[in-house]
């Protein structure tokens, strides 16, 4: 039996995210958008094709005029516009028009630039997304943002462009590698972090059996993450307000990400970069220092990183100030005033920064 939730803009329904553990529903809803006898365009990446490229395509032809996929290489050094553009030539190529669907099948990468694809193809065409890590179910399918990189900055280009409908099989967990898998916690982990201590409770109760992949576990923590999510982009869906919240841990973790030439998943970056805004917190006295060491050494079963090497602090803090992120030159930072309460401080200065960042560079020689 899958869970349904529905995002909501102005009070009104905008789409569903349904939670199942099969594809089972996908053609009815589908269907039930209006999509029945028009063009599908199944975006994927080289790695995803061949897991469920053929069964999403089987699926939805069943019901569309004709169902095309198309890869995109996997991996975040092919988020960028000349691989959007060949994605334009496809569709031009098969005559898509604006009653035509395009379907994002994979993880964040796949969800961001399926999406804005259909934002700026013809001025905007409908999207659904199929998320298919952890990261992507949690997190970035949700919400209509869509982007790509530029020059190595993270998201430099995009827009806001709501999925029809955001589809979750939790099976499709089952198929990722365990760096995968702990890439997407963090995540999770952020949105207790940010929103709500009892879900961060739940995931430090529950730590081994997220790691042994229980779908029982599985189904209640995504479904969790989801609404968290979902409550904060109904209140603020353009980042005017509390959405920014949601950048906990990105401010230097997207930093990190383009100084080590993006050889670390987002997700690992997100740790460090949680583990920095929490230290920051800690000597800011807005949480404890038990409070600091508990959220750095939660990272630590699901094997994602809490110390780094070869990084260079001074770098790395001017890769942050060039973030889109930063606001009249001053960094726009995400801190902890306590577990489940994050707040937004314009006075984190270069040496609070720098101090963080030495913590997750020296952390082995520091205990």
């Amino acid at each position: 039996m899958s869970d349904i939730l529905t995002v909501n803009y102005e009070k009104k329904p905008c789409y569903d995210i349904v939670i199942d553990n099969s594809f089972s529903e996908l053609v009815q809803r589908v269907k039930e958008l209006g999509f029945e006898n028009r063009k599908i365009a199944i975006i994927t990446d080289s790695n995803v094709e061949p897991l469920y490229g053929d069964e999403i395509k089987n699926l939805l032809a069943s019901i569309a005029n004709k169902a095309i996929v198309y890869a995109i290489p996997a991996g975040e050094e092919n988020k960028n516009l000349s691989e959007i553009e060949k994605i334009y030539q496809v569709l031009i190529d098969e005559h898509f028009d604006r009653h035509d669907l395009i379907v994002a099948l994979g993880g964040g990468v796949v969800g961001d630039m399926a999406g804005f694809t259909a934002a700026t193809y013809l001025r905007g065409i409908s999207f659904i997304q199929i998320p298919t890590t952890l990261l992507a179910q949690t997190d970035s399918s949700i919400g209509g943002k869509t982007g790509v990189d530029y020059k190595g900055f993270k998201n430099m280009v995009g827009a806001f462009h709501m999925p029809r409908l955001v589809y979750i099989n939790i099976s499709t967990l089952n198929s990722l590698d365990d760096r995968q898998f702990a890439s997407g916690f963090a995540e999770v982990m952020k949105h207790g972090l940010i929103k709500d201590s009892n879900f961060y409770t739940f995931l430090i109760d529950n730590i081994y059996e997220i790691g042994d992949k229980d779908p029982d576990v599985l189904m209640e923590m995504i479904r969790k993450s989801c609404e968290i999510k979902k409550a904060v982009v109904e209140k603020d869906p353009t980042e005017k307000g509390d959405r920014v919240l949601l950048n906990f841990g990105h401010t230097l973790g997207h930093a990190i990400e383009k100084a080590k030439n993006f050889e670390l998943l987002h997700g690992e970056c997100v740790a460090l970069g949680c583990i920095c805004a929490a230290f920051i917190s800690w000597k800011k006295e807005m949480i404890s220092m038990e409070e600091y060491y508990e959220i750095r050494d939660m990272f630590v079963p699901f094997n994602l990183p809490i110390s780094i090497e070869d990084l260079d602090s001074a770098q790395v803090i001017e890769l942050a100030k060039s973030d889109k992120k930063a606001d009249l030159d001053k960094i726009r930072f995400i801190l902890l005033k306590s577990i489940g309460k994050a707040v937004v401080s314009m006075e984190v200065t270069d040496d609070e920064m720098k101090k963080a960042l030495e913590e997750i560079i020296y952390i082995e020689n520091n205990d």
